[in-house]
C-alpha cells in the first residue's frame, strides 16, 4: 500500500536530498572554499576551457547523431518484421549492461591504428583514435539506446492509419514524414536527446581509452577533474565540477523548456 499523500511526499524529499541534494550541495561547499578569483582563474584557465568544449561539444554532437540514426534504428524495429529482429532488439541495450570501460576497450581495438577499421582508415589517413572523433564515437555508443528506447513506445502507439491518411489526401512520403511523423515523435525525440547528452556529458568509462588524452586537444573535464584529484587539488576539481554541473543543468532546463513547447505545439 503506498502511503499517504503527505507520508509519500515526505519521504520523496527526504531520499532525494539525501541522495542528489546533500551530494550537490557539498561539491558547492568545497569549491566555495577558494576565492572568488582563484575559482575564476580555475575554470577559465585554457586546458579547462578546452577540456569543457570537447565534453560538450562531442556530446551535444553525439546526441544529434544519435537522435537521427536512433529514430531510424526504432522506426525499423517497430515497423518491420524480419528475421533476427528480437536479437536486433536486445542487442541495443548491450551499451546499458555493458561496462564502460569494457566499451572503450572494445573501440580503441577496432579504431587504433592497427585495428580492424582503423587500419584501414589509417589508408585513407583519417584517425580515429586518440583523437576528439573517438571521443565522439565512444559517445554515440553509449547514448544510442536511450534514444531508441524512448522513440519506441511512441511508434508502437503512432497508428500506421495516420500515413495511409496522408497519403490518401495527396502528401508525398516526404511530406508525410515532416507533417505528420516528425510532429507526433518530436517531444519524444527531444527526450531521448536530453537523456543521451547528459549520459555523455558525465562519460568516463569508455572515453579515456580511446581519446589519447592529450591536454588541449583530447582530454575531457572529467578526466580533468580525476587529473586535479590525483594531484591533490581537491577545491580546483571540485570548481570544474560545478561549473560542468550549471552548464550541464542550463543546457538541460533548454531541451526541458523546448520539449513541453513541442508538446503544446503537437496538442494543437
Amino acid at each position: 500500500m503506498i502511503p499517504g499523500f503527505g507520508l509519500a511526499l515526505g519521504i520523496t524529499f527526504a531520499w532525494l536530498g539525501i541522495i542528489v541534494l546533500i551530494p550537490l550541495g557539498s561539491l558547492f561547499i568545497k569549491a566555495a572554499t577558494l576565492s572568488w578569483a582563484d575559482y575564476v582563474h580555475t575554470i577559465t584557465s585554457p586546458r579547462v576551457l578546452a577540456s569543457l568544449r570537447l565534453s560538450f561539444g562531442a556530446s551535444l554532437l553525439a546526441a544529434m547523431v544519435n537522435m537521427v540514426f536512433g529514430s531510424i534504428v526504432a522506426w525499423v524495429l517497430v515497423r518491420y518484421s524480419f528475421p533476427g529482429r528480437r536479437l536486433v532488439d536486445a542487442l541495443i541495450d548491450i551499451p546499458f549492461a555493458l561496462p564502460t570501460a569494457v566499451a572503450g576497450i572494445a573501440l580503441t581495438a577496432l579504431f587504433a591504428p592497427n585495428g580492424w577499421i582503423g587500419e584501414q582508415l589509417a589508408k585513407l589517413d583519417i584517425q580515429v583514435a586518440y583523437t576528439p572523433t573517438g571521443i565522439v564515437i565512444a559517445l554515440i555508443f553509449i547514448g544510442l539506446p536511450f534514444v531508441v528506447r524512448t522513440v519506441q513506445p511512441v511508434l508502437i502507439d503512432l497508428d500506421a492509419e495516420i500515413e495511409e491518411a496522408s497519403a490518401t489526401l495527396g502528401a508525398t512520403r516526404l511530406q508525410t514524414i515532416v507533417r505528420v511523423i516528425i510532429p507526433a515523435l518530436l517531444p519524444a525525440l527531444l527526450t531521448g536527446f536530453a537523456l543521451a547528452f547528459a549520459r555523455a556529458s558525465g562519460e568516463y568509462g569508455s572515453v579515456i581509452f580511446i581519446a589519447g588524452n592529450l591536454p588541449m586537444v583530447s582530454e575531457i573535464a572529467p578526466l580533468l577533474i580525476v587529473t586535479r584529484l590525483q594531484e591533490f587539488a581537491y577545491a580546483e576539481a571540485t570548481a570544474i565540477a560545478t561549473i560542468m554541473l550549471i552548464i550541464s543543468f542550463v543546457l538541460l532546463l533548454a531541451i526541458n523548456l523546448l520539449q513541453r513547447w513541442a508538446e503544446k505545439r503537437g496538442q494543437k
